[in-house]
């Protein structure tokens, strides 16, 4: 009875150990995914920036040129979800992009304004998401 007991508390200890070690991986594992989603992110705005700079010195296929920034911004929108970061910003993330697919007539002429905004995001301002909240609340989305 006593080696069970001996054998019953050795085998709970080393579950015990596998059981932090894997909590242990598992957090760090997080980790590298959430720095590699922040990567993606923060490449997608560069993006962004780089399209709008395209689009603005550009000459010809203007909706080739939005349609890009459009997709760049989605996509930074995608991985805004992913990551661990306030809600809020994420909804702005998400607004402007909503701004960019429905209101492209209305974006155009904002561009330099949502480039402010994605540089000030990109270099891990809040001003930046304040900019891309206010540009958000300048559209009309009436349409008009």
């Amino acid at each position: 009875m006593k080696g069970r007991m001996i054998r019953a508390i050795i085998l709970f200890v080393i579950t015990f150990i596998a059981l932090l070690v894997f909590i242990a991986l598992y957090i760090d594992e997080t980790k590298r995914v959430q720095e590699t989603y922040r990567r993606q992110y923060h490449t997608n705005l560069d993006k962004v920036s780089e399209d709008i700079l395209s689009y603005t010195d550009g000459e010809g296929d203007f909706d080739l040129r939005y349609i890009r920034i459009v997709s760049d911004m989605s996509a930074a929108n995608a991985f805004a979800f992913l990551l661990e970061m306030p809600e809020e910003q994420k909804r702005t993330v998400n607004e402007m992009t909503t701004c960019l697919m429905k209101y492209p007539e209305q974006m155009r002429e904002k561009l330099k304004e949502l480039d402010e905004a994605v540089k000030d995001i990109n270099a891990e301002l809040d001003k930046g998401y304040e900019e891309g909240a206010a540009l958000v609340a300048s559209v009309d989305k009436k349409g008009h």
